[in-house]
């Protein structure tokens, strides 16, 4: 009997020491700095997209119920892919023991907490999220932007200058003013494509006519079959690849920045920069940028949930490296998926919320090798209702086009190739 009340109270004082212990205060220095450090702080700090830094308690402090609020609604940080199809190495979003441990520093006041509890300070290159880069191609003179009004989107071509091919390790895209610029889609335009060649200036914004010279409505605005070197949103993580793998730039290409700019009800200028950081060697691998596209997109007016879907094969397979979903203002949701020869299908992303003003790239955390003969297939779904805030006009027919007020559906995905494979080659049949 005696040696079951000892027990008992053994449990009884087990039970309290865990009670004590789960009331221990949450810090900002011991528990909260790391979190930040590891989700936050790329954009939440001087010179980024995020509205307030969030580095020492004095500057998060202020925002404490605000960060209960977003993580709690999971607002922030942006993050759309549904967690039962693929793993992501840059999913940014927050395990439930962090929003618990952010949730309770609130509840609990906010303490501040011992500095000396503190991670050590997370470094960042100045003014880049990328090394120091060995090229940077800005527009020559800063875009003078109206206080209203829709603005077009801006071609500007900047020369490289590259007198041999450069293979690329890391590139960032960085908007000279972030409240005005809304994204940016960097290309590279190799020596013989002609596109907008003889329209656009080097150096000088340039607005395409909406038609060509017999009335017909342009379809090569979005790059006209050049590869994507790279691209900017609000969220976006700048492309690095590992050693041995990168993206090549041949010598006399052009870098075309497609600039969609919103007007933020005062004058504005920017002056938009790209950094370049070469590979050390020429890589083994180049990963090389597709795409699903469907241009003959026809939305009903009033839809609040049309489907429609783009289709590519690869008949060689491949390696798929990465996901990065396209659509505008009328986008509801976006999923590829891959088929493969058996018939067998897989769900690679599914994105069930689409954000336009929050456009991320989905990086693989392990690369995915599919056999020749896989069809990649994007579906997208569209809300063209009066119920969709951001709708520009429910009663209209939607069409594709670049414009915002148009629409798209475009799946881009990059591929991991032999180093001297071309799109063109990738893309065909091999004989043997």
């Amino acid at each position: 009997m005696f040696s079951r009340i000892v027990a008992l109270l053994g449990v009884v004082c087990l039970c309290g020491l865990a009670a004590e212990l789960s009331k221990t205060p949450v810090s900002f220095h011991k528990n909260v700095v790391p979190i930040l450090q590891n989700r936050c702080q790329e954009c939440h700090r001087a010179g980024e997209i995020g509205p307030m830094p969030l580095l020492t308690y004095q500057q998060t402090r202020p925002w404490a119920k605000s960060i209960k609020t977003a993580v709690l609604t999971r607002k922030m940080p942006p993050w759309f892919a549904d967690p039962a199809f693929g793993h992501f190495w840059n999913d940014r979003s927050l395990a439930q023991s962090e929003i618990d441990t952010l949730v309770a520093w609130v509840d609990g006041d906010a303490i501040e907490g011992d500095p000396k509890d503190a991670p050590a300070p997370r470094q960042f290159v100045d003014g880049w999220n990328i090394p120091k880069p060995d090229t940077v191609l800005q527009m020559p003179h800063p875009m003078e932007l109206p206080a209203k009004d829709e603005l077009p989107y801006q071609y500007v071509v900047l020369p490289t200058g590259f007198s041999d091919d450069k293979w690329i390790q890391a590139v960032e895209i960085r908007p000279g003013n972030h409240a005005v610029v809304h994204h940016v889609v960097a290309f590279i335009r190799t020596p013989e494509s002609r596109w907008l060649r003889g329209e656009a200036e080097p150096g000088i914004p340039f607005v395409p006519p909406r038609t060509d010279e017999r009335g017909a409505r342009r379809l090569d605005l979005g790059g006209a079959g050049n590869e994507m070197l790279a691209f900017y949103a609000p969220g976006q993580v700048p492309e690095i690849w590992r050693p041995g793998l990168g993206k090549k730039v041949k010598a006399g290409s052009d870098i075309v920045l497609q600039i969609h700019y919103t007007a933020d009800g005062k004058p504005e200028t920017d002056q938009t920069k790209i950094g370049l950081v070469f590979a050390k060697e020429p890589p083994a691998e180049r990963s090389l940028g597709l795409a699903a596209v469907n241009v003959l997109l026809r939305i009903p007016p009033g839809d609040p949930n049309y489907e429609t879907h783009a289709f590519v094969t690869l008949p060689n397979g491949g390696t798929i490296l990465s996901f990065f979903p396209h659509m505008h203002l009328r986008g509801k949701a976006f999923q590829f998926k891959a088929t493969y020869p058996t018939g067998e299908t897989e769900t690679l992303l599914k994105v069930d919320k689409y954000d336009f003003n929050w456009q991320l790239s989905y990086k693989l955390a392990k690369p995915l090798t599919v056999p020749p003969g896989t069809k990649i297939e994007c579906t997208g779904w569209f809300d063209n209702s009066p119920n969709n805030a951001r709708n520009p006009d429910s009663a209209a027919e939607v069409r594709f086009g670049e414009q915002s007020w148009e629409e798209m559906l475009v799946g881009y995905f990059d591929v991991q190739v032999p180093r001297d494979t071309t799109a063109r080659q990738f893309l065909s049949k091999r004989v043997n």
